[in-house]
């Protein structure tokens, strides 16, 4: 696409003989891969059916659920109409754009299918898993009046459908676009036309995990402020109108964002990682390019096993099995990645163990951030014990604590990060250092995109444990709302313990894949502008200086520096945005119940029912407006950003001095004249630092939210006082301070750092 392939510059002319001439090798891998993923949405169907099959409680608990439900519902339908628009009208501006220049028009329509596609794919992620999430509440509560095994599997299960739903969903997507678009014919060339589907699903994944972040916060800081604080009643407590919504945001937010979120990321993955393969064809042939779709097919073959031989006893802590079924997913995710990889990423000059040993290492940092998660957010560790200390005090001394361990938790993940990244290049390197005729950029790279792999290669089951995290804390709402049995509640209490635990590390697990495939993106994109203005030159007969290349990013130049201070700033504004849409619902949330408990005093004693659905009602409608300003932000500033520098005068430039008649360039020229790059090089800046600058932010957030979280919860415990103690006053404040944080902008910049690379990945042609 768009003139030579991806890092084909990289890759030289020299009598190397290659694995295939033709992709009919490829064949029976791609059939392969396809028919893992049909039989993965089999499996989920079953899964959901034998949930729902499920009994479902007393006509009290199916109450509380079906007004669950009906909210939740209500709530994607209207937040999915408001997207679908939104994309509609960026897929006429790809279409546009494209097809006012010659080089791009014929790739247009393909682009804007791959577009369209990816975004519905997303949509049917997020909306299926939340299906299943919002039926299966009542029947893990149902399924805890008789033993907690039989309630962990079946929250469990209810989990798997979303995190089965959403592989799946990115291999078929991915994989039957490269089928229909030639990609068995073309091999080389079809990856290039799967871009839009990355962009798609940032897009959706962005609106649906930042209105759903929005949605479910601002209904809990809301029953919390008024519930909690003021009134003095339990959490999910049927007397608090808010609770309701409060469990509705549970489902829109954790379920359908989330699976949004690691849909982006998989199909971030598979798009990117074929285009480096499309690189490497004379060493791998299309093997190389399908390469992603049979991991992800291990990935879902692995995560069935490993969740269905999650069990507990009534004695045991559920977090015990949940991590038993993850070590056997791993396990077998492994041993899939090594035969994969022997089979399919071999030849005369190449090492295959170098090449397992980047899977290694990508699954060993999917190892390493839930280790550091857990340790920042587990009541156990130093961290969130000292935030429970400082509680003590009072609420000044709680935030700053939490504000501190907040700041210190992107360090250990940094330091994963990088020697992931120099490990896996150093690894990439080695595998195909006696291949000839390509340059060790392109080598490192490749190992960088394999260790993404070995990351992502348990990404279903990741997701089962995420979204058993809302089911089980919805059974224990319905639980105490309908007044079932202590005993029952202690099981759900357990739990919804376990369920808070994966949903940050998931948090954990999400930034650190958003971060690996964000670099394998920034590359891309990089190599994209190279072969973007190879080919202009070559079309206007201009002077391209041999060995040139566009990966030396030059802050010195103002363009760049400017692009780079708007990348960052884009991560504090977006970020700020989202919060205050939070703090304004909940502020709306706080005076309805605030007028209800005024209007109808019976409410607080028990003797009327509040209305559950006035609450839903204002927060949906707040929340869906909301997410449109931050959501508009992300996706036009990266846009302006190379329109405008595109056309400012190539003075900016560092390189751009008057070089007299007959010189040699030191930069691609038409007419004498240096191609100006003023654009393409703003939006690398803005990308490169952005992209940092939104992972460190998201570490602080994720964490130092989810810390507060479990601060609170351990007072709550009984110790330092308890429940309505100073100490659990000061930590329920802590608590509302980091509840925007950790479900609403932390998770939302998860997305909007791959949406930056997938749009200025898309829109690259623009910029030049």
């Amino acid at each position: 696409m768009l003139g030579v392939s991806f890092l084909a510059m990289a890759v030289q002319q020299v009598p190397y003989a290659p694995a295939v001439v033709d992709g009919s090798d490829g064949r029976v891998y791609l059939w392969i891969a396809l028919g893992v993923g049909v039989l993965a949405l089999v499996a989920a169907l079953m899964l959901a059916r034998a949930v729902i099959a499920s009994d479902t409680g007393t006509p009290e608990m199916r109450a509380i659920s079906d007004a669950i439900r009906e909210g939740a519902e209500a709530f994607l339908r209207r937040q999915y109409k408001t997207i679908g628009a939104i994309a509609l009208v960026l897929a006429v501006v790809v279409f546009v754009g494209y097809k006012l220049s010659p080089r791009t028009s014929p790739y247009a329509l393909k682009t804007v299918v791959s577009f369209l596609v990816g975004a519905v794919c997303s949509g049917l992620a997020g909306f299926t898993g939340m299906y299943c999430s919002i039926r299966a509440n009542i029947r893990t509560a149902s399924a805890a009046r008789t033993s907690l095994n039989k309630a962990l599997q079946m929250a469990l299960r209810g989990g798997a459908v979303t995190g089965l739903v959403v592989v799946a969903l990115s291999l078929l997507g991915v994989g039957v676009l490269f089928l229909f678009f030639g990609g068995l014919e073309h091999p080389q060339a079809v990856p290039y036309q799967l871009v839009g589907f990355g962009f798609g699903a940032s897009l959706v994944a962005l609106f649906a995990q930042l209105g759903g972040g929005i949605y479910t916060k601002a209904a809990d800081v809301g029953a919390d402020l008024v519930g909690k604080v003021e009134a003095g009643i339990p959490e999910d407590d049927p007397r608090n109108p808010a609770v309701i919504a409060d469990l509705v945001g549970d489902n829109v937010g954790d379920c359908a964002g989330r699976g949004a979120d690691l849909f982006e990321s998989t199909a971030a993955e598979n798009v990117g990682a074929m285009i480096l393969g499309a690189a490497l064809y004379p060493v791998f042939g299309v093997k190389g390019i399908l390469f992603p779709l049979i991991v992800h097919a291990i990935n879902l073959i692995a995560s069935i096993v490993g969740v269905f031989v999650v069990s507990t006893r009534e004695d045991e802590d559920p977090m015990h099995a949940l991590n038993k079924g993850f070590y056997v997913t791993s396990a077998l995710a492994l041993a899939g990645f090594a035969g994969a990889v022997y089979t399919m990423l071999n030849g005369p000059q190449v090492q295959p163990i170098w090449l397992l040993g980047c899977g290694v290492i990508g699954l060993v940092t999917a190892f390493l951030f839930v280790w550091i998660t857990e340790y920042y957010t587990e009541a156990i560790y130093r961290p969130v014990k000292s935030i429970v200390e400082a509680s003590v005090t009072g609420p000044a001394t709680n935030i700053i604590s939490g504000l501190a361990v907040g700041m210190e938790t992107p360090a250990m993940p940094v330091v994963v990060i990088s020697a992931a990244l120099l490990l896996s290049y150093y690894f990439g390197v080695q595998g195909l250092a006696g291949v000839a005729g390509i340059s060790d950029y392109a080598k490192g790279i490749y190992g960088t995109a394999i260790a993404t792999m070995g990351m992502l290669s348990c990404a279903a089951y990741i997701l089962a444990m995420d979204t058993f995290g809302p089911i089980t804390d919805n059974a224990g709402g319905i639980i105490e709302m309908s007044n079932q049995p202590h005993e029952i509640r202690d099981r759900t209490d357990k739990l919804d313990s376990a369920g808070n635990t994966t949903k940050a590390l998931t948090k954990g697990y999400a930034i650190g894949s958003a971060s690996l495939a964000a670099f394998l993106l920034f590359s891309a994109y990089l190599e994209e502008i190279k072969t973007i203005v190879t080919d202009k030159v070559a079309l206007a007969g201009g002077y391209m200086p041999p060995g040139w290349s566009f990966t030396n990013i030059n802050l010195a130049q103002v363009p760049v520096f400017v692009g780079a201070l708007l990348g960052a700033m884009l991560t504090y504004l977006f970020s700020s945005l989202a919060i205050k849409a939070v703090g304004r619902t909940a502020q709306m949330v706080v005076k309805d119940v605030r007028d209800q408990f005024k209007e109808n005093p019976g409410i607080m004693l028990g003797s009327s029912k509040p209305d559950y659905a006035r609450c839903v009602n204002i927060v949906t409608g707040a929340a869906l407006k909301e997410m449109v300003v931050p959501g508009l932000l992300a996706v036009g500033l990266p846009v302006a950003v190379g329109l405008i520098f595109r056309h400012l005068s190539s003075s900016y430039q560092a390189n751009s001095a008057l070089y007299a008649p007959g010189a040699i360039l030191p930069v691609p020229a038409i007419g004498g004249v240096p191609v100006n790059l003023a654009g393409a090089e703003a939006v690398a800046g803005l990308l490169m630092v952005g992209t940092i600058s939104g992972v460190l932010l998201a570490m602080l957030m994720n964490n130092g939210g989810g810390a507060w979280d479990n601060a609170k919860k351990f007072i709550e415990t009984g110790q330092y006082g308890g429940k309505k103690s100073e100490a659990h006053k000061a930590a329920v404040v802590g608590d509302t301070v980091g509840d925007p944080f950790k479900d609403t902008a932390g998770p939302s910049l998860h997305v909007l750092i791959k949406l930056l690379a997938t749009i200025t990945l898309v829109l690259a042609p623009l910029f030049v």
